[in-house]
């Protein structure tokens, strides 16, 4: 099954091809089976008027003519008259259908006591015997027997290599054909599966060409229509997310400062202002959320810079990291410029970063490295890492694992948001354990 092409545009045409082929030598054996009862009775009717021309020539000749008549045959039409001897040693006709309707009307026309043979005493052609002086009352076996030969050319077909290139340039003329029809078929289909691969990473594609077949145009319309669906309601959900997210930070601001103002006892004061930064470090993921996929254009990143930077930013809050670059096989350790959403990518690995603050504690590493095409960041800690088995239920929104690896006060969105930001750039995020304890959460880009 492997070897099974994988496009159905190869796929559809080989098939058309198959059929083609079979088609075509269908007819050529059909040709061969009208064309062989002919010859073979052409052949029969050559081979009798030889040796009755042959016989009659004998009998009527004189005998001192009988050698120069001989000679003009063999000359002029190939034919050649042998004394049959007891000792000559006979090859049988070929054992198929041509022959042996050789051989039946042959034998016919001639009478059954006559001897057909493929080559005597070592000469081939095409031999027939008869017999000489043999009257109504005399005993056959009595009679002088006689060989006449014809040129195995006479049974011989020749290609027609004239027709069989006409026949290869048709069969050639109509494989491009089906080429060209195939593809023109299956063209509609590649552009439909491109745009679904769009959609898939959260894109809004361009409109498919609707053109084809009526069919082809109906899918077509539908992908559209459904493309056009999902994209009115990302934005009304994204609209939705960023309006109440915006609406309830009002009255956030408001109870900080009612706390700060109102609120005598600090450890009241505290809590409360706590709940609000919690509150509101909620609703800022659900922003987020919301703008993971975003329309933010694709810009040429230096990839090291903007580690580099990510790793500044949280020496100067108090959370150093380690940061590592490497190239594959560029003893500057540097890796080319990527395209990529930069804040975007900014923003899945700061919620990887947090959430190895939160729930892998220790030490944490951000590295950068080149696997083939693709750019992998990783970010690796040395917490309790995520079970195996929940890895993938994990990268869903408002998905949260009850153990110290997530907070059961969050909202179990930063994954989710990763997942969404990888799937954009036409990446992905895997989680694997760490050698030695930890995770490792990798954002793999092309």
């Amino acid at each position: 099954m492997t070897l099974l092409p994988r496009t159905l545009l190869v796929r559809t045409f080989l098939l058309v091809s198959l059929l083609i082929i079979v088609t075509v030598s269908i007819w050529a054996a059909l040709f061969e089976l009208a064309a062989r009862e002919p010859r073979a009775r052409q052949l029969a009717q050559l081979t009798t008027s030889a040796a009755n021309l042959t016989h009659a020539a004998l009998l009527a000749a004189a005998p001192e003519k009988r050698r120069d008549l001989l000679i003009e045959l063999s000359e002029r039409e190939g034919i050649r008259l042998y004394p049959a001897e007891p000792e000559d040693v006979a090859e049988p006709l070929p054992d198929n259908a041509f022959y042996d309707l050789f051989r039946m009307e042959t034998r016919k026309m001639l009478g059954a006591h006559t001897r057909l043979a493929f080559a005597v005493n070592g000469e081939e052609g095409i031999w027939a015997s008869f017999q000489l002086d043999v009257s109504d009352g005399d005993d056959a076996d009595d009679a002088d027997e006689y060989w006449v030969m014809l040129p195995r050319e006479r049974a011989d077909r020749h290609l027609p290599w004239h027709w069989l290139g006409w026949g290869a340039a048709s069969l050639a003329l109509a494989l491009l054909v089906t080429w060209w029809i195939v593809s023109r078929v299956t063209r509609p289909l590649r552009s439909l599966a491109a745009a679904a691969a769009e959609v898939g990473r959260g894109r809004h594609p361009a409109p498919v060409a609707i053109s084809g077949a009526d069919e082809l145009k109906q899918v077509a319309t539908a992908f559209n229509q459904m493309s056009e669906n999902l994209s009115h309601i990302e934005h009304e959900r994204a609209e939705v997310l960023a309006g109440i997210s915006h609406d309830l930070r009002t009255p956030l601001a408001r109870l900080r400062l009612e706390a700060e103002m109102s609120v005598s006892d600090e450890s009241v004061r505290e809590a409360i202002t706590a709940d609000i930064e919690q509150m509101d470090a909620i609703i800022a993921q659900f922003l987020d959320y919301a703008r993971a996929a975003s329309d933010e254009a694709l810009v040429l990143t230096d990839i090291s810079q903007l580690l580099e930077e990510i790793g500044a930013r949280y020496a100067r809050l108090g959370a150093p990291l380690q940061v590592a670059v490497s190239g594959s096989g560029d003893p500057a350790g540097q890796i080319p410029g990527v395209m990529l959403r930069p804040m975007a990518i900014r923003r899945a690995i700061g919620n990887l970063i947090e959430n190895a603050r939160k729930y892998g504690g220790g030490e944490i590493t951000l590295a950068a490295r080149r696997e083939g095409d693709a750019l992998c960041i990783e970010v690796m800690d040395r917490g309790p890492g995520i079970p195996a088995d929940e890895v993938e239920r994990m990268k869903r929104p408002f998905t949260r694992l009850e153990n110290a690896r997530t907070d059961a006060t969050g909202t179990g969105l930063g994954l989710a948001i990763v997942e969404r930001i990888a799937r954009l750039h036409g990446g992905s995020l895997t989680l694997l354990p760490r050698q030695g304890g930890g995770l490792i959460a990798t954002l793999r880009l092309p």
